[in-house]
Formats: C-alpha cells, structure tokens, sequence
C-alpha cells in the first residue's frame, strides 16, 4: 500500500513538472513574439517617419457587422498604425517580419489587408517589412 501511494505521489509530481515545463515554454515564447512585434512596430514607425509619414494611431480598432444566415454579427479588426502622408492622406500600416508575411501576394497578408480596405476605407495602405526596411504602398482597385 505505501508502494502504491509513493508511485501516485511521484507520478502526481512527474505530470505536475510536465505541465509547468509545457507552460512555462509558451509564455516564453509568448513573450518573445510580442517583444519582436514590439520592436518591429517600433522599427517600422521610424521607416515611416522617414518616408515623410506621420503616426496618428497606433493598434486602431474597428467594427461593423456582417450577416450570418441573416443575423447580425459584430466582427472587430485591430490594425497596427494609422499615418498621414505630407497631403494630408491617410493610410493604414500593416508592419510584418519573416519571409512570408511581408510579401502582399501571400494569401493571408492579402486578405488582412483587404479587410483593412474595405473596413477602415483608408486613402491607402501600406505594408512594412521591418527586416529588408522597405514600405510598400498596396492598392486594390476597384473598377
């Protein structure tokens, strides 16, 4: 009987650590994405301000309501800066790192941006890659 419950108690401690080992390395790596996306809007604020840009808002937020089989939703987006060039437009500044986020043909930063078009309905948009310095202006025309 005190073997069964020396196994239990050890078993109850190996999961326990299990558990604090699995979670303690997500909030670190939490951590870690969200000082690089700190640091990458930082960065891209500055590309912005030298190409002439002004930062009016910073993780702006918008809604509005789509219809899902006739009821009405609120869908929210959260964009990461609003600027305003010398003339006095606005764009919408979407900051990416890494190899594939910051190329506006790949699917998911496409979509993210049309929906920051259609929602914010901004005078442009612009996408910032952080690592290669450039910023991009996107349009999607409509005809």
């Amino acid at each position: 009987m005190e073997l069964l419950l020396l196994f239990v108690t050890a078993l109850a401690l190996c999961l326990a650590f299990a558990l604090w080992w699995v979670l303690g390395r997500g909030s670190r790596r939490s951590r870690r994405r969200v000082r690089r996306a700190l640091r990458g809007e930082n960065a891209a604020e500055k590309l912005l301000e030298d190409d002439g840009y002004r930062v009016i808002d910073r993780q702006l937020t918008a809604s509005w309501q789509i219809l899902v089989d006739g009821t009405p939703r609120e869908a929210q987006v959260r964009a990461d800066l609003l600027v305003e060039n010398r003339d006095g437009q606005r764009f919408v500044a979407e900051v990416k790192t890494g190899k594939l986020a910051p190329n506006p043909m790949y699917p998911p930063t496409r979509r993210q941006l049309l929906e920051y078009w259609f929602v914010f309905d901004p005078d442009g948009l612009l996408l910032v890659d952080v690592e290669a310095g450039v910023v991009s202006e996107v349009v999607f025309p409509v005809d």
